[in-house]
């Protein structure tokens, strides 16, 4: 009987070849672009799931209470790992992590590679896949290192890599380690990436060495694993004597400045973060917030895109109903069951899902790459499907196709015999359903286009926003190479001195935006100033900062080689003045420790130095030629944008001929830290112009339900006089009113959404109704033009054809 069903099924479907295509086509790029978001969605969720003990691993981070509210810092001071441990119970592993580029030197071959400096325990705590070398002994030897395979193979090409000896560039000389372990790559669903890690010891003086048994400078992140049935709420809470002791200074200094405790009496309090949340966390008044908002947001889009184009089958399939009524009345007149027959239409749809997923796999197997580089994610079938995945996957497709294959299938059996072998529907037959269905499709389709258009605006907004530096005119990349930052700052001085539309040279250990190597870098401090505890973010430069980089002064001056005493000046922005309280700034003295004393010599406009989407924070500017710069800005004449580019990648080039030259003007720097919302953007554009798509396929299919059920009708209509352009609008109008419903159900839905998701951001757009009424007067007018050919055809047909069967 089943191979019965699939004989008839197949024959059916070769019968109406252009439905049949349809069908198949449209549900066929609906499944592959829902696999390939799902694929996207499944990647981002699984983040930091492949280590073995993720439920119980946290990252450790502390709410401080301040005077401009609370806030959130993950740096620790060194001693805080080893004194937490041996303090609080419940810690079973601990480590130390900073991450930094680092000069490797392999031969004629030195290479800049992002490097994790870390304690030994690190590698109990993450289950990092492993390659070869002692895995019970990682990084117990300070002069050892452990590096991946992909780095092994950049650095030893096919030599073997274990037991090799590689310098590092550490504080301007180099050092020799061994490479004790190989490890596999590191997943890309790692929130934490290196290429190489290094014992943490083994930092440069300023990070480390001085500061053993420092609790006043902060400068490396702390992971830890809780000990079994450690609750993680409980542990926060027992670690306030803990701070209380070892933060007490900093306490009373909140306590003079008049700062508010928490509703617990806590100006510091130490939080856990869940390893499994670090990919999907932001700061939010001084607490974690996780939101994994986007991924969930992509798999309901696919989902969307199913709907529509199940929607379209079964509408499709209504329209087909007319067509085989004389069938199934003589099926039913030879003895066929309802049953047989709802069996018979189902196989037909279970045939046309099958073929739909079978072309659907291999369409998006084809567009995989294309995907993956447009979307910038490495999500693929390998890294993402698993046993479990799969058959989720197989249960919805089961799912999908009972439904839009049954309800058709109910709606074609339930006809009397006498009415099918007529080959008629009756002239009141009204499908509340497929209306349904329409103004579904057409209410998500609104949606996702006024998300689109918002979000467009929005990133347009960020880009286009005054950010308080020049950011077409500068270009800016890394000191990566193994000379001192300051001599390689000198001789690109001299090598770009006569250089044709080079205006001037700086540098800072800060990189605006997010350059080529991705990284950044914060530093923050705190003083006492007249009885207060004062904080704020500190910047060391070079000379010229502010003039390369057109930053407004408001009072003062910059820095100058005319005035030797500005090595102990201070430039300031706005929000640090407003947080002095001084009516005159530039009177403003700060000890920084008891006998170091700065004098604030100018005031800077507030710009945006750290993320574009956070408000911007006090700010103090030092001057350090001779400190660790780890970014240089050239600022280039506007008519010599192009060439100024090659001409400072020669002059790099002859001053580090063994490293790559990282260089990008500030402005692509800034469209990197908006990478989140370009992918967004194109993920719910592409979605939009599909659903689109899908949804003028239905319509298309309801229109031609429509016409065959009134046929008669408008044949009537013409025979008695009525015009072209009547019935034209008398066919449209029905539609006219599904849209417009659409649009009132969505309009308000979207509103809510996009401007909930405006919230999360500090400088946003104002939402305008505009932007819907556009959003519903294009899906508006796509319907009428998908729908008015067929109607208009229908109106200008001779009546005595569809009146000849009275």
């Amino acid at each position: 009987m089943v191979r019965n069903y699939l004989k008839i099924a197949w024959r059916s479907l070769l019968k109406d070849k252009i439905f049949s295509g349809i069908n198949i086509v449209s549900l066929s790029v609906a499944f592959a672009i829902a696999l390939l978001l799902s694929l996207y969605a499944l990647f981002e969720l699984s983040f930091d799931r492949f280590h073995k003990n993720a439920a119980s691993t946290y990252q450790i981070y502390a709410t401080v209470q301040t005077s401009d509210g609370p806030k959130s810092h993950d740096s620790k001071p060194i001693p805080f790992a080893s004194s937490l441990q041996e303090e609080v119970p419940g810690v079973e592993k601990i480590s130390r992590y900073n991450g930094s580029k680092v000069l490797v030197i392999k031969g004629d071959k030195e290479l800049s590679m992002g490097a994790a400096y870390v304690d030994p325990d690190f590698f109990s705590i993450f289950s990092f896949p492993f390659n070869q070398g002692d895995k019970a002994q990682l990084l117990t030897d300070k002069s050892t290192l452990v590096i991946t395979k992909k780095a092994a193979s950049i650095l030893f090409g096919n030599e073997k890599a274990l037991g090799q000896t590689v310098y590092l560039m550490i504080q301007g000389e180099k050092r020799p380690f061994t490479i004790s372990s190989i490890l596999e790559n590191i997943p890309e669903q790692s929130s934490i990436q290196f290429d190489l890690a290094i014992n943490f010891k083994h930092q440069s003086d300023a990070i480390y060495a001085n500061n053993v048994g420092n609790w006043s400078n902060s400068n490396h992140s702390v992971y830890l694993q809780l000990s079994n049935g450690i609750d993680p709420s409980q542990f926060e809470k027992s670690t306030r004597a803990f701070t209380a002791l070892h933060f007490k200074g900093f306490i009373e200094d909140y306590k003079k400045s008049g700062v508010q405790a928490d509703q617990n009496g806590q100006y510091i309090q130490q939080k856990l973060l869940s390893l499994k949340d670090l990919h999907f966390t932001t700061e939010v008044n001084g607490n974690a917030k996780v939101s994994r908002v986007y991924p969930y947001l992509v798999l309901g889009i696919a989902l969307l895109i199913l709907f529509i184009a199940s929607a379209n089958f079964i509408n499709m399939s209504i329209a087909k109903c007319t067509k085989r009524l004389q069938e199934i009345g003589m099926r039913k007149t030879l003895g066929a069951s309802n049953t047989h027959l709802f069996f018979q239409f189902w196989g037909e749809s279970i045939l046309v899902y099958s073929c739909a997923l079978i072309l659907g796999v291999l369409l998006a197997s084809m567009l995989l790459e294309p995907f993956q580089t447009t979307f910038r994610t490495s999500a693929s079938f390998s890294n993402t499907l698993s046993p479990f995945v799969i058959i989720i996957y197989l249960m919805l497709l089961l799912i999908i196709t009972f439904i839009a294959g049954g309800y058709p299938s109910l709606v074609m059996t339930k006809h009397n015999t006498i009415q099918s072998l007529k080959g008629k529907l009756k002239p009141t037959d009204k499908n509340y359903i497929s209306d349904g269905l329409m103004i579904l499709q057409f209410a998500i389709t609104v949606l996702l286009i006024s998300g689109t258009l918002v979000l467009r605006d929005q990133l347009e907004y960020m880009r286009s926003k005054d950010i308080g530096f020049n950011k077409e005119q500068v270009i800016a990349f890394p000191l990566n190479g193994k000379r001192e930052d300051s001599q390689a700052i000198q001789l690109l001085r001299n090598e770009l001195s006569d250089t044709p539309g080079i205006i001037s040279i700086s540098a800072s250990n800060n990189i605006l935006g997010l350059g080529k190597d991705g990284s950044s870098h914060e530093s923050e401090i705190g003083f006492v100033y007249k009885g207060r505890r004062v904080d704020t973010n500190i910047l060391s430069v070079d000379y010229d900062y502010i003039q390369t980089l057109d930053i407004e002064l408001l009072e003062g001056r910059s820095f100058s080689r005319q005035f030797k005493s500005d090595s102990l000046g201070l430039i300031i922005n706005q929000a640090m003045a407003l947080q002095l309280e001084e009516k005159d700034p530039l009177q403003t003295q700060i000890f920084l420790s008891e006998t170091i004393r700065y004098s604030v010599i100018g005031v800077v406009k507030n710009f945006n130095y750290q993320g574009f989407n956070s408000t911007i924070k006090p700010l103090t500017i030092f001057l350090q030629p001779k400190g660790d710069m780890s970014n240089v800005y050239i600022k280039v004449a506007s008519t010599h944008l192009l060439s100024s580019m090659d001409e400072v990648k020669k002059a790099w080039n002859k001053i580090e001929p063994n490293v790559e030259f990282l260089g990008s003007y500030l402005d692509e720097n800034i469209d990197r830290t908006l990478i989140n919302e370009r992918l967004m953007a194109s993920m719910i554009g592409s979605g939009s112009i599909l659903a689109i798509i899908l949804s003028c396929v239905g319509l298309f299919a309801m229109s031609l339900l429509m016409v065959e059920q009134r046929k008669k009708e408008i044949g009537i209509r013409k025979v008695v006089g009525a015009s072209v352009s009547t019935i034209t609008f008398l066919l449209v109008k029905q539609f006219i009113v599904l849209v417009m419903l659409a649009f009132l159900i969505s309009a308000p839905i979207a509103w809510w959404v996009c401007s909930n998701w405006l919230q999360t951001y500090v400088f946003r757009i104002e939402l305008s109704i505009w932007t819907f009424l556009f959003a519903g007067v294009l899906v508006l007018l796509i319907s009428i033009a998908t729908i008015g050919g067929r109607t208009i055809r229908s109106a200008l047909q001779n009546p005595i054809k569809s009146l000849q069967t009275e």
